[in-house]
């Protein structure tokens, strides 16, 4: 099992920034790769941004250039970088890690609303 502790959500104008933190904890040897999703108001969930052990990262189309995802292995954290924030980046965010196995788990979610 691996626990998922998201801190980081809030209320932020347009152009602002935000950073999402994920604590990992339990199990940490299964994980194979750490990411971030997303579920605005009426839309399917959707991937973020994912950093894999290798330390490989990809991102959705809409958020290259103003997001960015970074580990810390010391502290078993993930965290999401987002500047330049947009009305459409507002949603709740997941964490979501992919363990040995194909095992999926998720945070609890956090709130990121942008203003205009």
């Amino acid at each position: 099992q691996v626990q998922l502790v998201e801190s980081g959500g809030g209320l932020v104008q347009a152009g602002g920034s935000l950073r999402l933190s994920c604590a990992a904890s339990g199990n940490i040897f299964s994980i194979v790769a750490m990411g971030w999703f997303r579920r605005a108001p009426g839309k399917q969930r959707e991937l973020v941004a994912r950093i894999s052990t290798d330390g490989s990262t990809n991102y959705a189309e809409s958020v290259k250039g103003r997001f960015t995802i970074s580990r810390d292995n010391a502290k078993n954290t993930v965290y999401l970088q987002m500047n330049s924030l947009k009305p459409e980046d507002t949603a709740v965010y997941y964490c979501n890690c992919s363990a040995k196995g194909g095992i999926e788990y998720w945070g609890q979610g956090t709130q990121v609303t942008v203003s205009s």
